[in-house]
């Protein structure tokens, strides 16, 4: 039997900037609740190695014709990623409600 292959999930500072600012803000008012959704982001994220084409294409990036940003989807946060060699690169973690073209726009106006 064939072994599949693993690939690595690396977290852009970025994407740790992001978690921790939600995991800071909802700590604010539950610090357990908090703790059990870094963790379960986390898990989430870590099952790209061995799945990393689980997510689907990120629509609002596809429908401009980019292809290579996936995202999991575990409600309300998006988990945004892509793959390149042998690692998944997890880029951010973005709430649902939020309109991903302005977060997309805000980020590139502070950088």
């Amino acid at each position: 039997m064939k072994k599949k292959h693993t690939l690595r999930v690396a977290w852009t500072a970025t994407a740790e900037e992001d978690l921790w600012c939600i995991v800071d803000f909802i700590s604010e008012e539950n610090v357990p609740a908090a703790v059990e959704l870094l963790l379960r982001i986390q898990e989430h994220a870590a099952v790209l190695d061995k799945f990393p084409e689980r997510g689907r294409i990120v629509p609002e990036l596809l429908q401009h014709g980019i292809r290579q940003y996936r995202e999991l989807v575990m409600a309300p946060w998006r988990i945004i990623y892509r793959i390149a060699d042998a690692n998944v690169y997890v880029m951010a973690v973005l709430d649902s409600r939020r309109n991903l073209e302005d977060l997309l726009l805000e980020r590139l106006s502070r950088a």
